[in-house]
């Protein structure tokens, strides 16, 4: 396995990483600082100017829909394994992802679209997902059930003529506050009396379909994340035609696992390029200040924790580059043990090193004055998100354990 990055990548990581000097860093404050104004002016669902702008900017430079592989309506998407440079260097603030139009949950939404969907389907929502020019959100998850178990999922999707009518509650369905967001891609059951994981289906939902409420923003750790949010959902009789359908019924458990894959890998891309910036954050202030007659950078305890960081952060850089390597030549099937173990690793080291960083600035750290607390928070929730730890850790085992006994078979 090769993992060198080709003049194309290498010059893209440049381009990128002078964006963020130029124009991602210095607008941090400026970002904060708008949806705060939103949010005392009565409305912190409003999208940011600053975002706006920026992708502009970055359209322009040809930073745009780059984690897209193999579409021709983005032949400028880079395979996974070009990709993950890029997407980790995005990953160093929380909100940068959206100026490249390469923000959860969108991108694994135009990816399903991209695989799953028709050409009718492409034309409606793929295009201006594509284009920025509209939002979407991604309903699975439920309030009511274990929702790691996807074959738990209760929402009916029921066939009615030409139609599907749906009803059911989501729950943390991220992107839903946006005004902006026009599609809701819905998993529900067609079929609860077939075999279990047969008994799902995917569907195309416009956003403003009549008996759809929104009920509520779920926190995260104290943070609403607006104007983005991770909603409660109610659907009431929700009405579509059946051309809205992806793929076919009974494939829904099949589209979520092709799902997740790509979402899965981008998110611990992201959690690399955090955990990047807050070991370098660290470094800054161990070097700054001073505890007990001397800089706290020669105390040796944290010899220790910038030496294990700095090993922690290259193993699953390793770990993550072979994933997305397997994706790339052997397919997502093929490569879920290795997509298992980035998803346990990633978020497991980003949230020790984003600790021990918390830990060196004190209180600043887990104050507004630095990001690192809000990078905890969100960091935290993947442990949860896209499958917990738990059920990954299974699937890894299930895998070895297969292997140890085809071996010991023959």
């Amino acid at each position: 396995m090769d993992f060198s990055y080709s003049p194309k990548v290498e010059a893209l990581r440049a381009q990128l990483t002078r964006f963020f000097d130029d124009a991602i860093y210095p607008n941090e404050a400026r970002y904060l600082q708008e949806v705060q104004a939103n949010r005392d002016a009565g409305n912190a669902w409003v999208p940011t100017r600053v975002i706006e702008e920026l992708k502009l900017r970055a359209r322009e430079l040809g930073l745009w829909n780059l984690f897209l592989p193999r579409s021709p309506r983005a032949p400028q998407g880079l395979s996974n394994l070009e990709y993950a440079p890029l997407c980790e260097i995005m990953g160093r603030v929380p909100w940068a992802a959206e100026v490249f139009n390469s923000s959860a949950p969108d991108t694994g939404n135009m990816e399903t679209i991209e695989r799953y969907g028709n050409d009718a389907q492409k034309d409606r929502w793929l295009e201006p997902l594509l284009a920025g020019e509209i939002r979407s959100a991604f309903l699975m998850t439920e309030p009511a059930v274990a929702s790691s178990d996807a074959t738990n999922i209760q929402c009916s999707i029921r066939r009615e003529g030409d139609d599907y009518v749906i009803n059911g509650r989501k729950w943390f369905s991220s992107g839903a506050g946006d005004p902006r967001c026009k599609l809701y891609i819905v998993m529900g059951k067609t079929d609860p009396d077939a075999a279990s994981h047969l008994q799902q289906s995917m569907i195309l939902v416009p956003a403003d379909t009549p008996g759809i409420e929104i009920l509520r923003p779920l926190s995260v750790f104290g943070y609403d994340d607006a104007p983005h949010g991770h909603m409660e959902i109610e659907l009431r009789d929700v009405r579509v035609p059946a051309s809205n359908l992806l793929l076919g019924e009974g494939r829904g458990f099949e589209i979520a696992q092709g799902r997740l894959g790509p979402g899965r890998i981008h998110h611990c891309m992201r959690t690399i390029g955090i955990a990047e910036r807050a070991l370098e954050l660290l470094c800054q202030r161990v070097q700054s200040r001073v505890a007990f007659g001397k800089r706290i950078s020669d105390h040796t305890v944290w010899h220790e924790r910038i030496a294990e960081a700095r090993c922690m952060i290259e193993q699953a850089r390793l770990l993550t580059l072979k994933a997305a390597y397997m994706m790339d030549t052997v397919g997502n099937k093929v490569a879920r043990a290795e997509i298992a173990m980035i998803k346990v690793v990633a978020p497991n080291m980003a949230c020790q090193v984003i600790d021990w960083a918390i830990q060196a600035h004190g209180g600043a750290g887990v104050s507004q004055d630095f990001p690192l607390a809000f990078a905890y928070a969100g960091i935290r929730s993947l442990r949860v998100a896209d499958g917990p730890d738990e059920v990954h850790r299974g699937t890894i085992a299930r895998l070895e354990l297969a292997r140890s006994y085809a071996q010991t078979s023959q």
